[in-house]
């Protein structure tokens, strides 16, 4: 097994095993953060594949992370899910097909209120969106963030505040 800190590095070279280690690290955490953003397991899945495609073509032009790799896939994935919800039509958001929904008003009301709290999400910025989506559905601490996104702590506290306060006048507004 290839130490951590290697991992990258290894990655570069196109070594397989390097490559295969960080698909199993990561690809838990990208398709959980995908399927809470997007709420379709399919989509989810095509997001994490996506993503590693990227990353894999990026490699092999000599380009991709330096370093937090991790940051780089979660930006990666984020960046899928904003360009998914771009072109997706308003009249899908409503129509869910999804076999575990008996269309009873309750599933229909909370499937309605998750996407639209998915839509209000990727009214923040890209930067926004990161921190909330770090934050809130995996769980990470802001000394993690700032490290994953390269930023101080205080920079973090910062755009969670003010993704927050976002969030809050949007889904409000959307209330009246």
């Amino acid at each position: 097994m290839i130490p951590k800190p290697d991992l990258l590095a290894q990655a570069q070279k196109l070594d397989t095993r390097a490559l295969g280690e960080i698909y199993d690290l990561y690809s838990p955490r990208l398709y959980r953060y995908a399927v809470r953003l997007l709420g379709d397991a399919c989509t989810a899945e095509d997001c994490v594949a996506e993503t590693f495609s990227r990353f894999l073509q990026a490699l092999q032009k000599g380009r991709g992370p330096r370093d937090y790799l991790q940051a780089y896939l979660f930006r990666t994935a984020h960046n899928f899910i904003v360009d998914h919800y771009r072109h997706e039509s308003p009249e899908s958001i409503l129509d869910d097909d999804t076999p575990d929904c008996q269309n009873t008003e309750e599933n229909a009301c909370l499937n309605i209120r998750q996407h639209h709290v998915r839509g209000a999400l990727l009214e923040l910025t890209v930067d926004q969106g990161q921190v909330i989506a770090l934050k809130f559905l995996e769980g990470w601490e802001n000394e993690e963030i700032a490290r994953a996104l390269n930023k101080p702590v205080g920079a973090i506290k910062s755009l969670q505040h003010r993704a927050l306060a976002h969030l809050q006048k949007i889904l409000l507004d959307d209330e009246v």
